[in-house]
């Protein structure tokens, strides 16, 4: 890995329009030609004035045309997964660094957004650096905002330890550093957020983590069966409470959890039993009780509930 990086931003770029090349723009304005291996880390903000994505239309228009679904609302605040699988607070539509009245989107594809720059690039100064687009995102269970690579070409997008021997001898496991969130980190403390400055320069990251055939930073998208929190704590009970259609978001449940045991648990036995059969499960009352038709309700609300959670189909009869 690199001993040391050196990261400057491209000073005097002014307003990106739409139509403008980007690329001629960068290389306009460098202070210095780039060098082979250089990573040039440009904010999606330029990427998408570029592309005409800037418009004057309803936030929540516009917000709606971006999601693909909510993973978590409070109030006026819609954490989504866009249709790029991104999860990012309002689809990661922004109001600043943009003309008063107006909103813009993130790029459509910025993976091919870095490929194009990178290439267009390679022409102008016939060297091959590597592209990351990058965007603010928070983090969860954590406080403020970071850059993250949202598009990335020439560069590995994150570079796998495992089965690798530390220097005390431990094998490591799911040990991935994310290389293009941690490029997009650095360059964000380089221009900051008020300067104006939508590019910077990276220079000396190591060899072995450029490759021109590298994937995009898509690939740092996380799968939605994969995903343990791809709903928030309370959407995700309203989910499983309720009775539409379960939305998209619950993990996929591991093979040796058992939908009866769950639903028994803290249920008095004395006063109903519950039989499984083939995806039918029969709620019985045992006893001469008011009480246990109570207890019969709350058993059957229970297992069609952890039904849901588990994504799995069942019909449940209460007798």
């Amino acid at each position: 890995m690199s001993a040391s990086l050196t990261a400057w931003a491209v000073e005097g770029i002014g307003e990106i329009r739409p139509g403008d090349d980007l690329a001629r723009i960068v290389v306009d304005h460098l202070a210095e030609p780039l060098l082979a291996g250089d990573v040039v880390v440009v904010t999606s903000k330029v990427v998408s004035k570029a592309a005409g994505l800037t418009s004057a239309g309803e936030r929540d228009d516009l917000l709606d045309a971006e999601t693909d679904r909510v993973v978590a609302r409070r109030g006026p605040t819609r954490i989504v997964r866009t249709h790029g699988g991104l999860t990012l607070a309002a689809a990661g539509i922004d109001a600043s660094n943009v003309a008063a009245g107006t909103i813009i989107a993130l790029p459509r594809d910025p993976d091919c957004d870095a490929r194009e720059l990178r290439d267009r690039l390679l022409d102008l100064c016939g060297v091959e650096v590597g592209v990351v687009v990058t965007d603010t995102a928070g983090r969860a269970w954590r406080i403020g905002q970071t850059d993250i690579a949202i598009g990335s070409a020439g560069v590995l997008p994150s570079v796998s330890f495992d089965g690798v021997t530390d220097a005390y001898g431990n094998v490591l496991a799911v040990t991935a550093p994310a290389v293009a969130d941690e490029i997009a980190g650095a360059a964000d403390l380089v221009a900051g957020k008020l300067g104006g400055l939508p590019v910077v320069v990276v220079r000396g990251l190591s060899a072995e983590l450029l490759d021109p055939d590298a994937p995009g930073a898509a690939s740092l998208i996380r799968d939605e069966d994969g995903d343990l929190f791809g709903l928030g704590s309370r959407d995700a009970v309203l989910a499983a409470a309720g009775r539409a259609e379960a939305p998209r978001g619950f993990p996929a449940p591991e093979p040796d959890l058992d939908l009866l045991a769950l639903a028994l648990e803290g249920v008095d036995d004395s006063l109903v039993s519950v039989h499984e059969e083939a995806g039918a499960v029969t709620v019985r009352v045992v006893a001469e009780d008011p009480a246990a038709w109570v207890e019969a309700g709350r058993l059957a609300e229970r297992v069609r509930i952890l039904a849901r959670a588990l994504r799995q189909d069942v019909t449940i009869t209460v007798t």
